[in-house]
């Protein structure tokens, strides 16, 4: 890979400012960065990062002054080390062709056309493969399974029966979808499984990290909304329904039956209590621990998770517990001293 600034420039729509003929061989964030690569500032408060950098050139925006090293100017810096990195990064990538001989395949799968499939995949009878489909190595499609337009399933991902999955939906390696809802019942003082007879639906547009479990329903679905974006290492209950494009960060845990509106973001570690709803365009901070249904536009944080405004003031305070103790404990020895001498004067008086 090697452009010049200025082809850059034209594939990304900006202006050069400096020699638009420096070469550029790859691209890396400001800290990374070395000699022939290009990187990007997006955000003023990383301007100084720009002194420091060994990038060749840098992407920033029109509120930036043009730094000491070539630069390109765009509207949205973000977006267009985005689109440069699929332009240039994304033709070096291996893609796996055609259908490996080593994949088991019966005989009754509807492929689509261009789809590929890697080795030691298995795809069970009944399943539905969308057109130009890539399934990668060790990869498991279960019986009925349905798997729509221009999906992506990296290594060792998990599809298990009558699961759908929707055009556009990119699947990283290690993701389960379809194991059992966690569902059981005591009887006789043993804890007997309840059956897990639903699906698990994942809408288009859709992207799964690595090493998330999606459980299938106890009856009907679970559903994840078009557009949504997860993590890895999240776990979503059974039942549970995510509304279009929300984002659902690593490690975050839903329990059963939980509604999310759309447009919310479930930040690091959130842990959701089951039957609850969350409201649109709502904000779970990182750690929260939501017990209670919050309404829409709503933005909680701490536990129980509360609005974020009040619970920043109660972390505030909790800070401050070692010197309120010494606070306290000096109008205590206060109080006893003034009621002491209090005592002293009564009793001269009876005297």
């Amino acid at each position: 890979m090697q452009k010049t600034l200025a082809e850059i420039a034209q594939m990304i729509d900006g202006e050069v400012c400096g020699d638009g003929n420096v070469k550029i061989t790859g691209l890396n964030g400001i800290r990374e960065a070395g000699s022939g690569e290009i990187t990007f500032v997006a955000n003023s408060k990383y301007a100084a990062l720009l002194k420091r950098t060994d990038a060749a050139a840098v992407i920033i925006p029109p509120s930036l002054d043009p730094p000491e090293i070539p630069s390109i100017r765009v509207d949205d810096p973000v977006q267009a080390f985005s689109i440069l990195a699929q332009k240039m990064v994304g033709d070096d990538q291996y893609e796996i062709s055609g259908i490996h001989p080593t994949a088991v395949i019966a005989d009754d799968v509807r492929i689509g056309s261009d789809v590929s499939i890697g080795p030691q995949v298995v795809v069970e009878p009944g399943v539905v493969i969308g057109d130009r489909c890539r399934i990668e190595a060790g990869s498991f499609v279960g019986y009925k399974a349905e798997v729509g337009a221009d999906g992506h399933l990296l290594p060792n991902v998990t599809i298990l029966s009558k699961c759908r999955i929707g055009s556009r939906v990119k699947i990283f390696s290690g993701t389960v979808i379809g194991a059992d809802g966690f569902g059981f019942e005591v009887v006789n003082g043993a804890h007997q499984k309840i059956p897990q007879i639903g699906i698990v639906i994942i809408e288009d547009d859709v992207e799964i990290g690595s090493n998330v479990t999606i459980d299938r329903a106890r009856f009907n679905a679970t559903v994840i909304g078009r557009g949504t974006k997860i993590d890895n290492l999240v776990q979503i209950g059974h039942n549970v329904i995510i509304g279009a494009h929300c984002i659902v960060v690593s490690q975050v845990g839903i329990s059963g039956s939980t509604l999310v509106g759309k447009n919310s973001i479930l930040a690091g570690q959130a842990g959701i209590a089951g039957h609850l709803t969350i409201g649109a365009n709502s904000i779970v901070a990182a750690q929260a621990g939501v017990t209670g249904s919050i309404p829409e536009n709503s933005k909680v944080s701490g536990y129980p998770a509360k609005p974020h405004v009040h619970a920043k003031r109660v972390n505030a305070h909790v800070q401050q517990l070692p010197d309120y103790i010494k606070r306290i404990k000096a109008l205590e020895k206060k109080i006893s001293e003034l009621e002491a001498g209090r005592n002293e004067t009564s009793e001269s008086k009876d005297d």
